[in-house]
């Protein structure tokens, strides 16, 4: 099978080999399954988006709680307050994360135009995912099974590309890139915090449970 039919299958006549070949077996093109898996990556994308805003309601209450307490010089329960917002908010951080890394999969796999990109755009894909998901599964375990789909059908389109064009993987400066993604997204998902959530009143979380969060 060519490149192009390979990529994108045309409408051929096919002979008789080919129609008992189709009848046990039809070939989804790549780009089918490129364009399946990136419908699915921004359904996950909408998904952490509203984990997002579930964890800033949270977020919203508990600060409240931090703020009376302190009000009432209840030192304790603006501690245990302050801690539970600490954890909160390391899952926000967490979740905002993958959300920013997915997004950048997302535009890459809309940026594919042909076999010769599929290398250099879906292994670090497939590498950003697979470095999220145990992470992510942990904070969000119903997400772990879309992680998992993306994450198998991107594996499949790489391998069968690979296959048909006879192109080898280059895993170091897949693991390289998306690295990359990965801090990326770490930046700004700190830079978002900063910007979306109020500070911490100082002297009430333990060393361990500040470690990481935006003073």
């Amino acid at each position: 099978m060519s490149f192009v039919s390979k990529w994108q299958k045309k409408d051929q006549g096919p002979g008789i080999a080919g129609r008992f070949r189709d009848s046990v077996r039809t070939p989804v093109p790549l780009k089918s399954q490129i364009e399946e898996a990136n419908r699915q990556i921004k359904l996950l994308i909408a998904q952490l988006d509203g984990t997002v805003n579930r964890i800033k309601q949270r977020d919203s209450t508990i600060f409240t709680n931090v703020v009376s307490s302190l009000a009432k010089h209840d030192t304790q329960h603006a501690a245990v307050y302050a801690n539970e917002l600490a954890e909160v908010r390391k899952m926000g951080k967490m979740v905002t994360q993958a959300q920013l890394a997915m997004e950048q999969i997302s535009l890459r796999l809309g940026t594919i135009t042909d076999l010769g990109e599929i290398a250099s755009t879906l292994a670090p894909a497939v590498s950003v995912i697979k470095g999220m998901k145990e992470s992510l599964s942990m904070a969000l375990p119903e997400a772990d099974k879309e992680m998992s789909e993306i994450s198998g059908l991107l594996s499949n389109v790489l391998v069968d590309a690979s296959t048909t064009g006879g192109f080898s993987l280059n895993f170091d400066a897949a693991n390289e890139d998306a690295q990359k993604v990965l801090e990326e997204a770490a930046v700004v998902a700190e830079q978002r915090m900063s910007e979306s959530f109020p500070q911490i009143p100082a002297g009430v979380l333990t060393n361990e449970d500040s470690e990481g969060l935006t003073a």
